[in-house]
């Protein structure tokens, strides 16, 4: 319902977001990636486009330049993660939830490797999680995967509220975005 309720509000910011997007890119506005969901399988996770479609499929921490790839306002929309908002679809689709681990690329082999030892992937995947809000971009693999391991054996409403909270907080101030 929530998800419902927050589209119905940022449509027309989202729709000022396409439009810029949209003039700055001959593809599409959103891009659809392959994902790994609860139990390790795979769904299509949408986020506004960002990069050319020239990008490689893979984390933007492990491309040599991903600046070359970003089209204009691409920086800007991820720094204040803005390109996150077309996920709330996937929300209502129930593939995702607002606070879980952040969804695995379909291709990060060592990280969902990490999470099924460690019974992560029983989760439903977040917008935002534990690990994004104590370093994001910045963690390795298995710090990431410790912060995950705490959220699943602590979540509560309390916590996740605190979460997003945190969230709010970090987005503002820009914190632990790379690229």
């Amino acid at each position: 319902m929530l998800a419902l309720i927050l589209l119905l509000v940022l449509f027309i910011p989202m729709l000022v977001i396409a439009c810029f997007i949209k003039l700055n890119s001959k593809s599409s506005v959103i891009f659809w990636t392959d994902r790994v969901g609860i139990n390790n399988a795979i769904f299509k996770m949408a986020k506004f486009r960002t990069m050319k479609t020239s990008a490689p499929q893979l984390a933007t921490h492990l491309m040599e330049n991903p600046e070359d790839y970003l089209i204009p306002w691409g920086e800007s929309l991820r720094k204040y993660s803005f390109d996150e908002l077309p996920q709330l679809f996937n929300v209502l689709k129930g593939e995702m939830s607002f606070v879980g681990p952040r969804p695995a690329l379909f291709n990060q082999d060592d990280l969902v490797r990490l999470r099924t030892q460690k019974n992560i992937h029983t989760l439903i995947p977040g917008i935002t999680g534990w690990a994004q809000v104590n370093g994001r971009d910045d963690l390795s693999i298995p710090v990431k995967v410790s912060f995950d391991e705490y959220y699943l054996n602590h979540r509560s409403f309390a916590f996740d509220l605190y979460i997003i909270l945190l969230t709010i907080i970090k987005v503002i101030k820009r914190e632990g975005v790379q690229h």
